[in-house]
Order: structure tokens, then sequence, then C-alpha cells
């Protein structure tokens, strides 16, 4: 599972604080309810990972944990659902002034869009490329070989899911409340 978490803070990392992880769910957890007062589609992150191709570019509620808000500008943050195993980042925008450091830990719903970025196959190899020169250059064993470890985890979702790109989720959000 540690791995699992690693590998999706580590996608979102490289993607300058971007990205999030596709992983699959259990049916139970894939329900979503629509609040009383808005028609907006409710998820917890981890189902909304499950069904994220079919929810892009709509609106939609998410709930997750703050697990990183970006230190220099606060014009993203990242949760992770319940089972911790996906991740998502999440743009500051409309009423989202920015995310305060305070927020690591809390559960927050945040109302956005929901994004798509795309790795392709040849960015995925000049990634690989670069960890390589990075592991003679001066980093640690350790980190290049889980850098390369997600790297493999990535061509292999995409040889299981017969695609040409790596999926990674994000959201556009529009405002937030943190939940008790």
């Amino acid at each position: 599972m540690k791995k699992l978490l690693l590998f999706s803070l580590l996608a979102t990392s490289l993607m300058a604080c971007g990205g999030g992880k596709k992983e699959a769910v259990k049916t139970s957890e894939l329900t979503a309810s629509v609040a009383a007062t808005s028609d907006v589609p409710v998820y917890g992150l981890d189902s909304l990972l499950n069904i994220a191709e079919q929810q892009l570019n709509k609106e939609v509620k998410v709930t997750g944990y703050v697990t990183h808000t970006c230190k220099h500008s606060g014009k993203r943050c990242f949760i992770v659902g319940e089972s911790q195993t996906g991740s998502m980042r999440i743009e500051a925008k409309g009423e989202i002034g920015g995310f305060n450091r305070e927020l690591v830990g809390s559960k927050i719903e945040v109302i956005g869009t929901l994004k798509e970025r795309r790795l392709t196959k040849e960015y995925i190899d000049q990634m690989e490329k670069d960890v390589k020169v990075k592991e003679t250059e001066d980093a640690t064993a350790e980190s290049c070989a889980a850098e390369l470890s997600n790297i493999a985890d990535m061509r292999k979702w995409m040889q299981d899911n017969n695609r040409e790109y790596y999926s990674i989720y994000y959201m556009d959000g529009e405002k937030y409340d943190v939940m008790q």
C-alpha cells in the first residue's frame, strides 16, 4: 500500500505538483450521491478515479484528505481517498484564492471540473532517460529505483488498458469546504 501511495505522490510531483493515479476500487465504493441542494454528483476520490473517463470536463464534487499544499503559491493541493492508493491535484480556480498549509490532514469537499493530462509513450520514455541520467550523476539508488518502478507501472497500465498514453486526472476547483 505504501508503494502505491508513493507511486501516486511521485507521479503528481513529476508533473510540477500535478496528477492523480487511476486505481480500481470495489463496486460498493462506486456510489455517487446527489446533494440535496445541487444536481452536482458527489464522489469519494477512490470512486471518482474509477469512473474518471466518463466524468471528464464535467462539474463534480469530490471528497478527500489533503496530503500537500504547494507552499510557494498555494494554488494547488493534493488529496487522497479513503484507501490512500490514488491522489489527485486540485487547482485553485474560481472562488478559491489558494490552499493554506493548515489544510494538510483535513478532509475537504471540492466542487470543480474534472480534467485529464495524458502522458504519451514518448514523454514517459524521456522521463526514464532523465531518471537514468540522474542516477549516474548524483541521485540515490533508492529514489531512482522508485521512479523507474513507477515508470514501469505506468507502462503496465498502458498495456493492460490498451492505451498509447497514461492518464493523470486533476480538477480545476471552483470552491471547497472543510468537512468535519
